[in-house]
């Protein structure tokens, strides 16, 4: 029987749509690794973003590339796993999916009052609520030819990973 080839989820989104908390969940639901994706970010961007600056495609360039070597690792290693990544832009999702087998972007797309009533109740993140509005202007939702799973979060989070590991055909481990 042949292994079956690793699998990474680049969970996206804007701030508060709950790339966290869905990549933490398949995590355990698949038995993968598991990498945040805001803890790659320099902390001259922390610290841009705590003071409510929105980061320029510049400032993003470093942290995009970490993501994409943490993505390069496990594929190296034949090892399947999820990351948080906004990935707001295409051009961002160009450097962390790229044309790398294995690699499926799943999109957590909700509207903006609902995503703005999470980060109300949210604590102890660096992103503050005011730069909502810029992650919306940002945003370029993936398109057809970047083959997307798209998931409304306004369901449960249950439904949400269950929904994904279905779009994706995936079970557990490698």
């Amino acid at each position: 029987m042949t292994p079956r080839s690793p699998t990474i989820l680049v969970i996206m989104g804007v701030s508060g749509a709950g790339k966290t908390s869905v990549a933490e969940a398949l995590a355990t639901t698949l038995g993968w690794a598991f990498e945040e994706g805001d803890s790659l970010h320099p902390q001259e961007n922390i610290l841009k973003m705590q003071a409510g600056h929105p980061l320029t495609d510049a400032d993003r360039q470093p942290w995009l590339t970490a993501v994409a070597a943490w993505i390069d690792h496990q594929l190296a290693y034949g090892l399947s796993g999820i990351i948080t990544c906004s990935a707001l832009k295409r051009s961002y999702r160009n450097i962390v999916v790229g044309g790398r087998a294995g690699v499926r972007l799943v999109y957590l797309r909700g509207s903006a009052a609902l995503i703005a009533e999470r980060l109300a109740r949210r604590r102890g993140h660096f992103m503050p609520a005011a730069l909502l509005r810029s992650q919306f202007e940002s945003l370029e939702a993936p398109g057809p030819d970047e083959n997307p799973v798209i998931v409304d979060i306004g369901q449960p989070g249950d439904l949400i990973v269950d929904q994904i590991i279905q779009c994706c055909r995936i079970g557990g481990a490698p």
